[in-house]
């Protein structure tokens, strides 16, 4: 079957923008600059920008044009024709389906509470939840972690779930173009347009206590701006900044090489590349920077700004902002479009999430776009599952960990290796810059060779030293969830071990169809 592709230059960047605009622009930053140094933060950010999500965005993307010239659309193929005389590399490549995947099963949970939460804003269901206590026993009763006056069970929550689920698979059901495309085409800009509305409405806010005018927006973006540089000398401010940019640029996943596995030989990925991490930059800084702490800081000052900086994003997003936006006027269509923007990032998001896997299925066993959503769709709803009935015995936490701490930086540290040391830097600079509008500067070949694949080791080695040991040895679960843990880390060993399988049937058909050519 003729292979997809993008119909526009627009389309793509608007694509690999929405994979990367997501929870994290808008709840995971502006919380963990605002705990990191404030202003201070934003220095280690943009030098991990620079050297480290940048390049791995232009890596991504020229090796995911450079294999989809050859039929692959995933990582196992991919990796494969770049260094083809290793039998072994494309078995690294299943990480960058394993881990979309994971990631999938419990994002989309997620999403379905923003969905729920859009349409709780509108009907006032949430209204009568006036501080945290009870923002939190109503978030917990929807989650069927408590039975209240609010929820009796997971019934509400898994109607949500289904309707999310099912517009996920929809979209990607319609292939390349006629459903990610498309939707991202209207989503991005949509949610944009939202976002610049709530930031309008939070920087016109003033005092809302006439009582205590230091309580004010201005003193809020000062908190979150104004720099502690005392915090630089902190190395887990340094680790925190990376981390943020791996995970708001969408890079180490997987995602953004199959996306640009869809484009043709001379599409410019140079100035694609850069024009959608500028996209997602601005978004987190500018957007998402403007929102949650000065929002929150108008309301409960210096005081309690330090605790919120402090929550995760679920309380931020879920009992924080909730209770902020209700105290405006209007409360209800803010709120409701908090939520609505916070769905439609999501969905961007978790449709990328999606696209390996069905391309693999696609390029690999020649399956149809329906088939290979099909089947697809019901492999996560099964691996949704444990998410949705085991979330307070911490699968969600564990699946989390597998499928973005772990996946991602080993992934990314394979690619960037493959790229720049086996592929060569010099045959990749030329391939980065096949029909590109733009010539990156030449600092670029050193520090996509030395600096960027250093940066990650040091943020692996890093992550090992600190949290791997006490994670792999259940040292924070509770004992009576040890064995859901231990359950859920064999499901997803038979998961990868299956896709390990795939790879291997999939190369060995290979090799008997060329042996039949040279031998009939």
């Amino acid at each position: 079957m003729p292979k997809q592709r993008w119909t526009s230059r627009l389309g793509v960047i608007l694509a690999v923008a929405g994979s990367a605009v997501g929870l994290g622009n808008f709840l995971r930053f502006p919380g963990i600059a605002a705990d990191n140094g404030g202003g201070a933060f934003m220095i280690p950010y943009f030098v991990s920008f620079f050297l480290l999500g940048l390049p791995l965005m232009w890596i991504e993307w020229t090796i995911g044009r450079f294999g989809g010239g050859f039929g692959h659309s995933t990582a196992p193929g991919v990796f494969h024709t770049m260094w083809q005389k290793n039998r072994f590399v494309k078995y690294f490549g299943v990480i960058g389906i394993f881990g979309p995947v994971v990631i999938f099963s419990y994002y989309t949970y997620i999403e379905s509470w923003l969905l729920g939460y859009s349409v709780f804003a509108l009907t006032g269901k949430y209204a009568g939840c006036g501080d945290s206590g009870a923002m939190a026993e109503f978030l917990r009763g929807y989650q069927g972690l408590t039975h209240n006056e609010h929820f009796s069970g997971l019934g509400t929550a898994y109607l949500f779930f289904m309707m999310t689920f099912a517009i996920n698979v929809i979209v990607v059901g319609f292939g390349i173009s006629r459903g990610i495309e498309r939707f991202c085409k209207w989503a991005l800009p949509l949610l944009l347009v939202i976002a610049a509305v709530l930031v309008v409405r939070v920087l016109t806010l003033g005092a809302p206590d006439p009582a205590l005018p230091e309580n004010n927006v201005a003193n809020g973006l000062g908190f979150l701006w104004n720099p502690d540089w005392q915090a630089l000398r902190e190395p887990h401010v340094w680790l925190a900044a990376a981390g943020q940019i791996f995970f708001t640029l969408s890079v180490g996943f997987g995602v953004i090489l199959t996306y640009a596995s869809y484009l043709r030989r001379n599409d410019d990925v140079a100035l694609s590349g850069l024009t959608a991490a500028a996209t997602n930059e601005m978004t987190e800084v500018v957007l998402g920077g403007s929102l949650v702490i000065p929002a929150a800081f108008a309301f409960v000052g210096a005081a309690g700004i330090e605790t919120i900086a402090r929550q995760g994003i679920f309380d931020i997003g879920f009992i924080t902002m909730p209770l902020v936006l209700g105290k405006m006027a209007y409360g209800q269509v803010f709120g409701f479009l908090w939520f609505f923007l916070l769905f439609v990032a999501g969905v961007t998001s978790s449709i990328s999430l999606a696209q390996p896997a069905i391309a693999f299925l696609e390029d690999e066993f020649n399956l149809s776009r329906r088939e290979a959503a099909l089947l697809f769709a019901v492999i996560t709803f099964l691996l949704c599952q444990p998410v949705i009935f085991f979330y307070g015995n911490g699968v969600l936490g564990e699946m989390d960990f597998w499928g973005t701490t772990v996946c991602l930086v080993v992934f990314a540290t394979v690619e960037v290796i493959l790229f720049a040391w086996v592929f060569g830097i010099d045959r990749a600079w030329t391939e980065l810059h096949a029909g590109s509008d733009i010539r990156i500067p030449s600092i670029y070949r050193f520090i996509i060779k030395y600096i960027t694949p250093l940066m990650l080791l040091t943020i692996l080695a890093s992550w090992i030293w600190t949290d791997w040991r006490r994670h792999l040895f259940l040292e924070d679960i509770p004992p009576g969830d040890k064995p859901i843990i231990l359950l859920t880390r064999v499901g997803l060993a038979g998961l990868f071990i299956f896709l390990l399988l795939m790879v291997r049937i999939v190369w060995r058909r290979r090799s008997a169809a060329a042996a039949q050519e040279i031998d009939p």
